[in-house]
């Protein structure tokens, strides 16, 4: 006679007793568990964001580091400034991360096993990299382009400022450089965003194996703390690998074709121009304010998502099989 260890065990391998595929949390429970995680991070961590802009734009050394900036940012242009594109950047982490986790979730389906139901380190990482892929194009792009204008708007007066809103902003970009413009930077956020997801997406994988035991389908709810150390060290190694591909993206969104030619033609061209007039090191700017936002954000991002996905396991998956 079957035990509930012995069903939970087998859920935790990914084959029930029978041999047969166990159910996997479907993609539409995936995607709102991020959205709620995006939110949250949104709110928490804009100012880190406004900050890391700033220090990326600035070629003139305005700015001698996070804690200088952002000083400087509150007592020129008041708090409220270190929110600026609050709006856009909270709408653009609900829905990357909607997208992210519901494609990535779909894509592991398709790569796992048919007989076992597993999905090997290779797949994951595929999943990871097609997700990161996709949310770079359909929603991270145009969302940031739009997010880094207003960011690096100095001031809090709207009279003065080039644009408005969001919605302004991205009207103006749209008449002055055509729809294209809103998919500027799109091919170095496209390469930041696929390496993110597929080392994030295997790295929380396993830290969650290796640290707590827990296996998707096993009905164990991680607890908060344990979300967000996992959360947290999966989020550290894409800031490292792909900065450069962070400030380049954040060059070529930021610059306007108003007023004369371009001064970044690509990613290729940015790159060789930075290095040769700034250096090597200027390809990681921003860098420590991305680390002291990204693996936070993931650890909000995850303890969020995985306390409804938890739930979800253990409501609908362990107890119906019981």
């Amino acid at each position: 006679m079957k035990s509930q260890s012995d069903d939970v065990l087998a859920n935790s391998n990914n084959i029930d007793n029978d041999g047969k595929s166990k159910k996997s949390i479907p993609p539409y429970m995936k995607a709102i568990s991020g959205s709620f995680g995006g939110i949250v991070e949104a709110c928490c961590l804009q100012p880190i964001d406004v900050i890391k802009t700033r220090l990326q734009l600035d070629r003139t050394g305005n700015y001698k580091g996070i804690f200088h900036c952002g000083s400087t940012v509150c007592r020129t242009e008041g708090v409220p400034a270190l929110w600026k594109g609050l709006t856009p950047f909270a709408t653009h982490l609900t829905l990357k991360y909607a997208l992210r986790m519901g494609s990535n979730a779909m894509l592991q389906s398709a790569f796992k096993d048919s007989e076992t139901g597993k999905i090997s380190n290779h797949g994951r990482l595929l999943s990871g990299f097609g997700a990161g892929v996709l949310e770079a194009l359909v929603i991270v792009t145009p969302f940031e382009v739009v997010k880094i204008r207003l960011q690096q708007q100095k001031g809090l007066s709207t009279d003065l400022l080039k644009y408005k809103g969001p919605i302004h902003c991205a009207r103006t970009i749209i008449r002055e450089e055509g729809l294209r413009g809103l998919w500027s930077g799109a091919a170095p956020t496209v390469m930041r965003n696929g390496t993110n997801q597929a080392a994030m997406f295997t790295a929380k994988n396993a830290f969650d194996v290796v640290l707590w035991k827990k296996h998707e389908g096993d009905g164990k709810v991680l607890l908060p703390w344990q979300s967000m150390i996992s959360g947290f060290l999966a989020g550290t190694a894409g800031p490292v690998c792909t900065g450069p591909f962070d400030v380049v993206k954040t060059r070529l969104m930021a610059q306007s074709r108003e007023g004369g030619n371009l001064k970044y033609t690509g990613m290729i061209h940015a790159i060789k121009t930075i290095y040769a007039e700034e250096g090597l090191r200027a390809l990681w700017k921003g860098l420590l304010p991305r680390l002291m936002r990204i693996p936070p954000g993931q650890a909000i991002m995850w303890t969020v998502a995985d306390q409804l996905t938890g739930l979800y396991e253990r409501r609908y998956m362990v107890n119906a099989a019981l």
